[in-house]
């Protein structure tokens, strides 16, 4: 290196980070590196009073290698023969003008502990809430009737709710469809093999995994342990993750806005 190249290099004032890139490494680092440059933006501006261009705030997160994580994709496999099937009434329309009017579910399979374990979610289209949820060491009929009844003991057995479900097994079975009915709600059905019509589940299902266990190997952890990680995340999901849909906010604050 040429002499008169390193004292210019040595005369240069050492640089410091400013406000907004220490705020945007710690926020980072608070939310677990689970956000992209949009959400990290709007809770720079909703909660330290923060303005900056999204393409400054990319700029700084890349810098730092603070990209958020990315979801795998979903291969799709058969779900068996079928018995009931209800026409698609969503049509990929995932909004609802108000709570217990349209609630999408679907299963799930957690491979990280000593044995799989099976989710199974429901979720409340108006805020994308998690209404009810249950981890079973089966996929079979009563996991989807178990999470269904909680579901609507925790909000005072509202009739009428339309229930979108993939073709799977269990939610195209008598008893399953059998419960909807005396319950005096609507089942949907996505068409078999499209993962679209059922979009919003699917989604919340990968994010659990890429952001909650992206770093975990398969059968590492005891059976406690993904069922607290499980429940932690789902907490977190309704009462702390701003979702761009909901004008960052997160489920539980739209619901009560």
């Amino acid at each position: 290196m040429p002499r008169a190249t390193y004292y210019r290099w040595a005369r240069e004032p050492v640089k410091h980070p400013s406000v907004l890139e220490q705020t945007i490494v710690a926020v980072c680092k608070l939310t677990n590196y689970r956000y992209g440059h949009r959400k990290i933006k709007a809770l720079l501006e909703q909660t330290y009073e923060l303005a900056a261009n999204r393409n400054t705030v990319q700029r700084i997160m890349k810098k730092h290698h603070l990209q958020c994580r990315i979801k795998p994709k979903r291969k799709w496999k058969s779900q068996g023969e079928s018995i009931v099937i209800a026409p698609d009434l969503l049509k990929r329309d995932f909004t609802a003008s108000r709570p217990n009017k349209k609630w999408v579910t679907d299963i799930t399979y957690i491979q990280y502990g000593g044995t799989t374990k099976y989710l199974s979610t429901i979720i409340d289209l108006f805020n994308n809430e998690i209404v009810a949820y249950k981890l079973y060491d089966h996929q079979q009929t009563p996991l989807v009737i178990d999470t269904l009844r909680m579901a609507l003991e925790s909000r005072n057995n509202p009739e009428g709710i339309i229930i979108h479900s993939d073709q799977g097994s269990v939610y195209t079975s008598y008893a399953f469809q059998d419960f909807v009915k005396r319950k005096h709600l609507t089942s949907s059905m996505s068409r078999r093999g499209n993962c679209w019509d059922n979009a919003v589940i699917e989604s919340f299902h990968s994010n659990l995994k890429s952001e909650e266990f992206q770093y975990v190997k398969f059968n590492s952890l005891s059976d406690y342990e993904v069922r607290e990680r499980v429940n932690n995340y789902l907490t977190y999901y309704n009462e702390e993750r701003i979702q761009e849909k909901l004008g960052y906010l997160t489920p539980i604050k739209y619901g009560v806005a």
